[in-house]
């Protein structure tokens, strides 16, 4: 786990808590992690499941490109790195 100053998620820069995102999630054999804001973290996971993770990998690209994670980020840009809110789910 290296050290980074800035999100993997929404490269604002990190604030005081950092948590540790496995872009192909720990239950499906991912090992890899990166440092996100709690915010971004919840996110991720309130709009994909573990086997769409898989499937992505770490191909942020592809994450940042889904409709609802495009809306979160554009929204998310301009706030404080310490910054959290309460996180809503996709709507199914």
């Amino acid at each position: 786990m290296a050290a980074s100053t800035r999100c993997w998620l929404c490269e604002r820069p990190l604030g005081r808590r950092i948590e540790w995102h496995h872009p192909v999630p720990k239950a499906k054999g991912g090992r890899e992690t990166m440092a996100v804001h709690p915010i971004c973290h919840r996110a991720i996971h309130a709009n994909f499941s573990n086997g769409q993770l898989q499937r992505l990998g770490a191909d942020l690209a592809a994450l940042r490109a889904d409709p609802a994670l495009a809306n979160f980020l554009r929204w998310v840009a301009g706030k404080a790195p310490d910054f959290h809110a309460p996180t809503h789910g996709r709507r199914r």
